[in-house]
């Protein structure tokens, strides 16, 4: 939301990607008074719950659907905001894509997301116990960058925070990371534990990052934005130009 302070845009149409529970929805209306907001999630629970976001006389119009596959038209939106939804993505080329799809020309892009460094505690414990993948790996910011640059964005600016959330345990960990979609499983290894002793050994694995009696998780938030170029001149005439061969 601060980004959006910074930059000098009144869109008419947004698109929330990834809205989850709908916490960005007040204040994108409250920001943007005459805009409309359409959030959208693969989930429907979270849907439900983003209906209720709003007022009365403004409401978000909802869509279940998957963001790196958005049902709509090119050069919808004059905003695409998206906060800690693309971490998720199989596929975040496809989804970077799509966004610039469905931004009008000079639209503008707002997203974070999670970058390597996010539960480097619980992946550490974890490789202890075994060789199984059990958190989600994120990429990092520069990667990112970069393919906003290849895929055609504009100016796109990239920063990073650390951001340190405390508990009592590692089970409190595990719950709210479950909560929030994150693999982090206790699957069967390749060493032959199986879940209960795995937990168990995880627990007594992550107490070395225990300082003042709580056990730290990190969370790397990788912040970007980036504008879908205007067509220059010359470009504008050759899609005019393909249009009239069309017709």
């Amino acid at each position: 939301m601060e980004k959006l302070e910074i930059v000098k845009i009144n869109p008419q149409f947004i698109l929330d990607a990834g809205t989850g529970t709908g916490s960005a929805i007040p204040t994108l209306f409250k920001r943007y008074k005459k805009a409309s907001v359409v959030a959208l999630d693969l989930s429907e629970n979270m849907l439900q719950k983003s209906s209720q976001q709003g007022s009365f006389l403004r409401t978000p119009h909802l869509v279940c659907a998957d963001i790196e596959k958005l049902p709509f038209a090119d050069n919808v939106f004059d905003l695409v905001f998206s906060s800690l939804s693309l971490q998720w993505c199989n596929d975040l080329n496809a989804a970077l894509l799509e966004a610039k799809r469905v931004l009008k020309p000079g639209g503008l892009f707002v997203f974070s997301t999670f970058g390597p460094d996010t539960l480097k505690e619980l992946r550490s414990s974890w490789a202890s116990v075994d060789n199984a993948n059990h958190v989600n790996q994120f990429i990092d910011m520069h990667d990112i960058g970069d393919a906003l640059l290849f895929d055609g964005f504009a100016e796109p600016v990239m920063e990073a925070e650390v951001l340190t959330v405390t508990y009592n345990s590692v089970d409190e960990i595990m719950f709210d990371l479950k909560a929030i979609g994150a693999n982090v499983t206790a699957q069967r290894s390749r060493t032959g534990l199986g879940g209960k002793a795995a937990l168990q050994k995880l627990r007594k694995n992550y107490e070395q990052f225990r300082q003042n009696n709580v056990l730290p998780a990190s969370y790397e938030i990788i912040y970007g934005h980036a504008w879908k170029p205007v067509l220059a001149g010359s470009q504008k005439q050759e899609v005019k130009q393909q249009l009239v061969d069309f017709k």
